[in-house]
């Protein structure tokens, strides 16, 4: 897995033009159930974000293309649980995790429709997460609203941690115009989701 990071990272920093791509498909991947057993994604997200501080990586597309992934990788473990629902244990590569959707769903009834923002955050069951959402009925609107709502915050900070935590933090300062602003704009749309999402919650009641 190491090693597959490292030539993804290489090859970014030699095809820039990629980059924003490469880091989508890394951010599909690390949320589609699936294949987040298989794909390196969250290091693969973070050894792109490294290069931030050298000016490589391009800002927008980079944020964008991760927050793209990481809704259309949530999206499609949704579809499947709604498509399939339980019968998702017998299929591969679950049938070599067979406690990993009992402990997603065991997360979404604890959490209630809120798991699928927080979730994004927990990695042993985020992927699984959604898979779980779909299998448990959640209703669609709502669990776009959250999906897209935690990507936009998700995707810079994933980024921005790999920046930061890179030994080229110090030479951050060449993207630090725009940086912390494309951040800001991002949280803003989250935290604006999540107000949306919890605002229905209190006109219908409350959701379990």
């Amino acid at each position: 897995m190491e090693h597959i990071t490292h030539l993804v990272a290489d090859f970014i920093a030699t095809h820039s033009a990629w980059a924003a791509l490469i880091i989508l498909v890394a951010a599909f991947s690390e949320s589609l159930a699936f294949l987040s057993l298989l794909v390196p994604g969250t290091a693969i997200l973070l050894a792109a974000g490294a290069l931030m501080p050298r000016g490589i990586l391009p800002l927008w597309p980079a944020l964008i293309g991760a927050a793209v992934g990481a809704i259309l990788g949530d999206g499609v473990s949704y579809w499947v649980g709604r498509r399939f629902g339980h019968e998702v244990h017998r299929v591969w590569p679950f049938t070599r995790y067979p406690g990993l959707i009992p402990r997603g769903i065991e997360f979404f009834k604890r959490h209630g429709q809120k798991s699928v923002f927080i979730g994004r955050f927990f990695g042993p069951v985020r992927a699984v997460i959604p898979l779980a959402a779909g299998i448990m009925g959640m209703r669609r609107g709502r669990f776009w609203l959250a999906n897209v709502a935690s990507a936009l915050i998700w995707a810079p900070t994933i980024l921005f941690f790999g920046a930061v935590a890179s030994e080229a933090a110090e030479r951050i300062a060449p993207a630090a115009n725009l940086g912390p602003v494309a951040l800001l704009v991002f949280l803003i749309l989250g935290i604006g989701g999540v107000w949306i999402m919890f605002s229905r919650r209190r006109r219908n009641g409350g959701i379990r």
